[in-house]
């Protein structure tokens, strides 16, 4: 998923073009948008970003309306991923619900081993 750069944090499309629609109501927005190097990302969004904003290392969210930006991994993030999905597993061995943001995580990134088992998948 596309992700830009407003203020220091990663936004969705959908709610960077609303921050855009508001920054052009409030007379905002820069003159020629297209122009990147014209303003700010703290003034208004940039991008858009290819690969969730790209490669980092955690799963990276919108920080608008928290959809998952479905950005690659560096080897941190990776092992964080791993961590989090094995750590999950043991939760749910001792009764917990499972975690569906890791679930989801683990469905993204299925390419990590998490040293899956049969019974493990639902």
């Amino acid at each position: 998923m596309d992700a830009y750069l407003y203020r220091a944090a990663l936004w969705c499309p959908l709610c960077a073009r609303e921050i855009k629609r508001k920054l052009k109501r409030l007379g905002e927005a820069p003159k020629n948008p297209n122009d990147e190097y014209s303003y700010d990302s703290g003034d208004y969004p940039k991008g858009p970003y290819p690969d969730g904003g790209g490669e980092s290392d955690s799963p990276e969210y919108c920080h608008g309306c928290q959809v998952f930006l479905e950005n690659p991994l560096t080897g941190d993030g990776e092992d964080y991923v791993r961590e989090a999905v094995l750590e999950d597993r043991e939760a749910r061995a001792r009764g917990k619900k499972a975690n569906p943001v890791v679930g989801e995580w683990k469905e993204f990134y299925d390419y990590i081993d998490y040293g899956d088992e049969d019974e493990d998948e639902e």
